[in-house]
């Protein structure tokens, strides 16, 4: 290798470009950068890298030219066309065995596709999910490859060196072929949607119900995390502490109602929906921060009806609060991984659950302690779901009767449970040996013939519930 040369390369410079440049760069590996802007590039280099090795370049021919073979650039761009956009201006200038890395939030289709068109070129190409924010890009990501095994194994080294450390190793593995990388992503996203949801009903109903400060509610969610370690309740205590500089109320109290998302949430639930599998937690996320952003309609409907519902609470509401809490948040995982378990299966990704519970304990939104007992639980072989895990059985026994009188005790106010009960229901349903299925059998067999079967017997069955002759 030329000296000039660098090791890795990357497309896009925002910031989770420019941090995961200066991570790569702080592991020993000199790195190239372009950005389609400039000046991005030139701020970047003469300010927070105008000490380490990396080389800044402003063409994109420039940028090929200065990295050694096989050439391996990661492309950090916004997800959709400008993805499509920088592979078809790469594959001109790059040669047979180079590799293209995508660490943008892609969906898996189009990352299969991709796969395809890279390789057709006669180079390698991985979808590699990136999570852990900002912070985490630049001190050690949780990184989610799939895609060309060759290829992965080329680059492991570098991935590796920059994901986050932990006692098992880096939170970094091979996920399997195509698209296993990025859809791996898309459920943890899913998984931080309920996750958020869920602490966010939790706040709303200590607010309004118990009337507690910014400060009380803080200690109270600090206190259940010492069971949960989750980086997402460690910000909800830092985020109900912080102080509004301009006017000196807490932050939280001036900042818009309306929750936005890039489509991740979204597409795990599509996805859970074509494969028939349940995710209705993280679907009610979704459902949530569609609600969020109806702000002009919730307003006039708020003035319509007003408020209606009784805000009385009883004893031991709060100590059922964290525990329903608790709860909610393992039924979002229980989810997610349901989810991985049948794409798996369907896609022929051959995932390995333990590989993928190592590589979001850090680095990633979702890191909790709890994936220390999920990945235990997928330890024992034909586990179908969390729920029946060893682990979790006396959680579940525990804290069920909170999450029913916190649901319950919500139901009767105006304010919004949709993550609380949706994971109450799917408790509920999946440890009901009888559901009412049986009426939408009968009721499809009524008005379009559909049949049904029956408990007593083998087959299927009909029954001419109208007499045609004289309808």
């Amino acid at each position: 290798m030329s000296s000039e040369e660098s090791e890795f390369g990357i497309i896009g410079m925002a910031v989770m470009g420019q941090n995961l440049a200066l991570n790569i760069e702080q592991s020993g590996y000199r790195v190239s950068v372009y950005n389609r802007t400039d000046s991005k590039t030139k701020d970047f280099k003469q300010k927070r890298a105008s000490d380490r090795d990396i080389v800044a370049t402003y063409e994109l021919e420039e940028f090929i030219s200065s990295l050694e073979r096989p050439r391996k650039v990661l492309i950090l761009v916004k997800a959709g066309k400008p993805v499509d956009m920088v592979i078809d201006q790469l594959l001109p200038l790059m040669e047979e065995g180079d590799i293209i890395i995508d660490g943008g939030n892609s969906h898996f289709q189009d990352t299969n596709r991709r796969v395809k068109k890279v390789e057709g070129e006669g180079l390698h190409y991985l979808g590699t999910g990136i999570s852990g924010g900002e912070y985490g890009a630049l001190h050690g990501p949780s990184i989610m490859p799939g895609g060309h095994r060759e290829a992965y194994d080329e680059v492991s080294e570098i991935l590796r060196s920059a994901a986050a450390q932990t006692p098992e190793g880096p939170t970094c593995k091979y996920l399997g072929p195509r698209s296993a990388g990025h859809y791996v992503k898309m459920v943890h996203n899913g998984i931080e949607y309920a996750v958020m949801q869920s602490i966010a009903e939790v706040y709303w109903a200590m607010k309004n119900l118990l009337d507690l400060s910014h400060e009380d509610m803080a200690d109270r969610f600090e206190a259940w995390n010492q069971r949960l370690d989750a980086y997402l309740m460690e910000i909800t205590v830092e985020i109900l502490r912080e102080e509004d500089e301009k006017t000196g109320r807490p932050l939280l109290e001036v900042i818009l109602d309306t929750a936005k998302q890039k489509g991740t949430g979204k597409w795990t639930s599509q996805s859970a929906l074509d494969l028939g599998v349940p995710v209705p937690t993280i679907t009610a996320a979704v459902d949530a921060r569609l609600l969020s952003a109806r702000k002009d309609q919730r307003g006039r409907l708020d003035e319509l009806y007003g408020e209606l519902g009784n805000y009385e609470t009883y004893e031991g509401f709060e100590d059922d609060l964290g525990k329903a809490l608790y709860l909610s948040i393992v039924t979002a995982y229980a989810q997610g991984l349901d989810l991985l378990e049948e794409a798996s299966e369907e896609y022929n990704y051959g995932l390995d659950i333990q590989d993928v519970a190592q590589i979001w304990k850090d680095g990633c939104i979702i890191r909790s302690d709890l994936l220390d007992p999920i990945s235990e639980s997928y330890s024992s072989e034909g586990l179908d779901t969390l729920l029946a895990s060893e682990e979790f059985q006396d959680d579940y026994r525990e804290a069920i009767p909170s999450l029913r009188k916190v649901v319950s005790a919500l139901s009767k106010t105006d304010l919004i449970c949709l993550a609380l009960s949706a994971s109450l229901n799917y408790f509920n349903s999946l440890t009901a040996e009888r559901l009412p299925a049986n009426m939408i059998q009968a009721q499809r067999d009524y008005f379009g013939a559909h049949t049904y079967q029956r408990v007593d017997e083998e087959g299927t069955f009909h029954t001419e519930w109208q007499d045609i002759k004289n309808v």
